[in-house]
Order: C-alpha cells, then structure tokens, then sequence
C-alpha cells in the first residue's frame, strides 16, 4: 500500500480579487474582453511571422519563448478570453512522486488518473470535470492542439477525458505530467497546460518541497499573477507544524505568501487508493465553496487571465530585440562580404592605374603591334606618318595584333580570379569569425565559384568587342575611319585598351612611366593623331567605366553567393518594431478591458485558515 497524507490541514481562499454587490454591465465577458481577442491576434500574426534563424545566443531562447507564446495565446488567452464564464480550471502540477494523482482521485471520489510507483505515472494528462461541462472541455476551444480522448492513452499530444459526478460544476481539474520528469516532451507539457491554468494546485512533498524546480515554476506563476494554491503532502505528523512554517517563510519569501497552503500528513490509502475523506475534507471544501461562489470563480479568472495579459509585455519585448538583434547581425554580415567585394573592386580599378597590366607580355606584344623601340623614339617627329604605319601593322601583319589581344585578355583574366579568390576568402574569414556567419558557411564559399575563370574570360571578350563598338560608334563621322574601314576599327580599339590600362584620363602620369610603362604615350599619341586630344579622353574614360562597371556585376555574382544565403535567412526588417507595436496593443486593451479593478478587495481567508 501506499503512504500519503493525514488530517493536519490548513486552508485558505485563493490569492485572487474579489467584490461585493451585483454584477454590473463592466462584468459582462463580453464587454469585459472588448478589443483583446483582435490585439491578441494580431500579436499572435506578429509572433508567427517573427524569425530567428541566424545562430546567435539570443536565437534558441527567442525560438523557445515563441513557441511559449504562441502556445499560450491559442491554449489559454483567446479560448478563455471567448468564454469568462467557462469552467474553472484547475491544473494539478508538482514534481515526480508527489501524489498528484492520488489527490485528484480523492478529491473527485473516483480513480481517473492513474497511480502507482513506476515513473512516470501520468504520461498523457487526464482532465475530470462535472458532467454538465463535459461539451465545453470536449469542444477543444482551451487546449486544442491535444486531440480528445475518454481512454488512457500512452500517445503523445492527447487529453483524456473523465467526468466525475461527485465534481460540482464550474471547476475542473487536470492531472498534469510531472514538472521533473526524466521524459523531456513530459516536463514541456507539464509547462505548457501550467500556462493554460486558471488556478494551480501545486503539490509537494515534506522531502521536496524545497526542490529547485518547483520553484522556478512558481516564481513564473507570480510573475504571471496566476493564482496559486499549494498542498504539502506526505508530512510527518511529528514535524508537520516546523515544515508548514518553514514553507509558509518560504513562499513568504518569493511574495506568495497569500496562497493557500493545504498540509496533508502521511497516511494509508484505502482499497480504491483513495486518501480518507477526513484527510482531504479542508481541501475538498474549500473547492466546494469555490465552485458554488460564480464571483470567486470569476475573480480567479480575472486574476489570471490579466496576469498572463500583463506578462507578454516584457516577453515579446525580448523576442524584439531578439528580432532586432537577428537583423542587425545579418546587415553586418552583408557588410562583411560587400567589403570584401568593394576592395576586390579598388584592386582592379588601382590596377588600371598604376600601369601593371603594362608590364610583361602585354608591353612585348603591344610593341610588336606598333613598332620598334626606334620608332617611338623618333614619334614625335615623324607624327604626321603615323597613320600609315599604323594601317601598315595591321593590314601587313596581322598575327600581333591577334596576340596583342589574347594578352590583353589573359592578363585581365588573371586579376580577376585573383581578386576574386582573395575576396572570398576575405568574406569566408569575416563570417567565420562571427557566430551566425561561420553557421551558414559552406567549405565551397572559401574559393571563389568554379565556373570564374570561364565568366571572366567571357567578360574580357565582351568588353573588347564593346571597345570596338565604341569606336566604330565615336569614330563614325570621322574621315580616317572612312578611309581605313575595320582595320583602323582594330588598332585604334587595341590601342584604347592599352590607354585603358594607363590611367582614368588616359594621360600617362610619372609615375607610370617611371613603372616602365612609357608605351602607354605613344597609344596615346597614336590616338591623339587619329582623334584628337578630346576624342582620346572621351573614348579612354567611356572604355575604362564600361570594363569596371563588367567587372562591378561578376563580382557582385560571386558576392551573391554569401548574400544568397543571408536573404534566406534574414528575418523582416521590421520584425521588431512589428512585435512592439503589436505588444502595445494587446497592453492598451488590457487597460481598457475592466478585467482588474482598483475597487475590488481581496478575498478574505476561510474560518478553517490555520495558517501560523
């Protein structure tokens, strides 16, 4: 057989307001709640569309106090917001073994929560209730994500069912998982019917009650103004009164010193383990008085329902700034990876100006392609000869300026991929170092995109024949291009792209030729010769943009690559502001609604209060 508690009992009212006199137009629920059940749904739209996917510290709580929330919002806030009047409900909550069960059943007379010694006994909770409210809690408005049942089920996500005669109506109780149970998804659904609660009875032990659990949850049940009873069960009788009082400092202590605190010694069970009628009588009337006084029941509701109300505040507060936080963290990534980008720009346009795309195999072939050394150092006096030696290079040998072209485009090539290497590895380390950035990273974002070298080359062609384009198109109403038709197309092109390789303005400086680019003069000069001084600025400036402006959208493509990855993860940019509005709201409605009032006293303790 199995110990339980004896006849030492002390009771009081509930910790909850009360009134005197008629109910008045303010009680009526629908009134009452006028304005919440919208602000609350739009809270809950605001929640949903919430997001916290970027993994920072701030990201798993916010996830945990969504789901709470929510939770809370479709079990408890709007299903009782409908029906004020619906049935107390009182949910039974404590840790392992403290004989939840065994008092649900001897309080309603009959064995509809299991009981015994294997752990843990109540694996689905088992609501009882009057069987004139049966249709409300079978219904499903309160608790609809358990689907009902009126069997013992071993399947998660279910609620049985009983109706017991001996329970008056207008109260409920609900037999709840254990608050320490071994089994995780049993102590989250412990806390989740906790939050559906109207009243909690919370059992303890004589050897538990201290226990670091229990008292976290009722922390969070003042915090929340529900309204709580508690009953001390298994005491000895020998130490009944020294642990009473010490509980009652206790609870004192974390300002729940109105609860009610009912004592049940140890004590035999009888054949159908249920505790003495003598044992529970205090606490059984008390429930009695409860579910036959409609104004106390309405003045827990009251309690309780404000109470969650005036909580979601400062919770919805923080999965704000969680928001907040979420987008915050993903603008610095993108500015990260756009850093790394912007200065894989600054490098190819700085390459265009200090002449090093000059040196080397472009600087042979672009020799090859006008002349010798010779030539260029008698330029300037045999200017007027230039054009035919120019048609000459191109009509007489066109191998160079074929290979002019080819180095043109390989040494672009090069800087490309190299600056685009570097940027991604610049970007993968960035995001590296940040917690959220090093979890979306992929070993394949280090380098920058297989197919590069193949889209870089494609540009360079690209912008070639978009050089030669656009001096078919400056050049057209000029006579020298009349006259030399596409051959002088392609070495004033070939020779735009050298200037382009010189500086912005296409005016060789000291120190390009102090770099051993002094050729870029006399693709300048040959310009000048055919053009003109204004020709040369416009064609090199309008070439140098369009190559850099190529150059700007390939790497903007390989930046998408880390972009792609915080768009699909960032949260609304107004997510926070959103969830704050929305909280506003559902506080403004509150404060409208009359479901507290400054007028209304607290109920006073019953005769049978024992209490120290």
């Amino acid at each position: 057989m199995t110990t339980h508690g004896d006849s030492a009992t002390r009771a009081g009212a509930p910790a909850v307001a009360a009134r005197t006199g008629p109910p008045t137009g303010e009680d009526q629920p629908a009134e009452a709640a006028a304005g919440l059940p919208a602000a609350l749904t739009g809270l809950r739209a605001a929640i949903d569309a919430a997001r916290f996917p970027l993994a920072l510290a701030s990201a798993e709580p916010a996830r945990h106090a969504a789901r709470s929330l929510t939770d809370q919002l479709d079990d408890y806030l709007l299903p009782r917001l409908a029906r004020l009047d619906a049935p107390l409900l009182v949910v039974v909550g404590g840790s392992t073994g403290a004989g939840k069960s065994t008092l649900v059943n001897s309080l309603v007379q009959a064995r509809v929560s299991a009981a015994g010694v294997l752990r843990p006994t109540t694996r689905s909770p088992v609501l009882v209730c009057s069987p004139s409210d049966a249709a409300w809690f079978r219904q499903g408005d309160l608790l609809p994500g358990l689907t009902r049942t009126t069997e013992p089920s071993e399947q998660p996500g279910t609620l049985q069912l009983v109706t017991a005669p001996a329970l008056p109506p207008g109260l409920a109780f609900l037999d709840a998982p254990d608050i320490d149970s071994v089994v995780d998804a049993n102590r989250a659904l412990a806390g989740q019917l906790l939050a559906a609660a109207d009243l909690w009875l919370f059992v303890t032990t004589a050897a538990r009650y201290a226990d670091a659990v229990p008292w976290e949850l009722l922390r969070s049940a003042r915090a929340r103004g529900t309204a709580v009873a508690m009953v001390l069960d298994r005491v000895p009788p020998e130490a009944a009164d020294e642990i009473a009082a010490h509980l009652s400092e206790m609870l004192a202590a974390q300002d729940l010193g109105a609860a009610p605190l009912f004592v049940l010694p140890e004590t035999w069970v009888d054949g159908q383990g249920l505790l003495p009628d003598r044992m529970t009588a205090p606490l059984s009337g008390w429930f009695a008085r409860l579910a036959a006084d409609a104004d106390a029941r309405a003045a827990v509701v009251r309690q309780t329902l404000d109470g969650a109300l005036a909580a979601l505040h400062p919770v919805v507060e923080a999965l704000a700034e969680a928001a907040d936080e979420q987008a915050t963290s993903a603008d610095a990534l993108d500015e990260r990876v756009r850093a790394a980008y912007r200065g894989a720009e600054r490098t190819v346009d700085q390459g265009l100006k200090d002449g090093r795309l000059l040196r080397s195999e472009v600087l042979a072939r672009w020799q090859e392609f006008v002349g010798t050394g010779e030539f260029f150092r008698s330029l300037e006096a045999r200017i007027g000869r230039l054009r035919d030696r120019v048609v000459a290079a191109v009509t007489g040998r066109p191998a160079p300026a074929a290979e002019l072209r080819t180095a043109i485009e390989s040494q672009l090539v090069t800087l490309l991929r190299g600056v685009a290497a570097e940027a991604a590895e610049n970007a993968y380390t960035g995001w590296k170092a940040h917690p959220a950035g090093a979890a979306l990273l992929e070993p394949d974002l280090a380098h920058a995109s297989a197919d590069l070298p193949a889209r870089a080359e494609q540009l360079v062609r690209d912008w070639q024949r978009g050089v030669l384009e656009l001096v078919r198109v400056e050049g057209g109403d000029r006579r020298f291009v009349a006259r030399t038709a596409a051959y002088a197309v392609n070495a004033t092109g070939l020779a735009v792209m050298i200037g382009v390789f010189a500086s912005t303005a296409f005016i060789p400086t000291g120190l390009e030729v102090a770099a051993g680019t002094g050729t870029a003069v006399a693709g300048q000069t040959v310009l000048q010769a055919i053009f003109g001084d204004q020709a040369v600025r416009n064609l090199a400036r309008t070439a140098r943009v369009d190559l850099l402006d190529r150059v700007g959208a390939l790497l903007a493509e390989e930046a998408g690559r880390f972009l792609a990855r915080t768009e699909a993860a960032r949260p609304a940019a107004d997510a926070g502001a959103t969830l704050r509005r929305a909280a506003t709201e559902v506080e403004r409605a509150r404060h409208r609604s009359g479901l507290t009032r400054a007028d209304r006293a607290a109920l006073p303790t019953t005769e049978q209060d024992g209490r120290p």
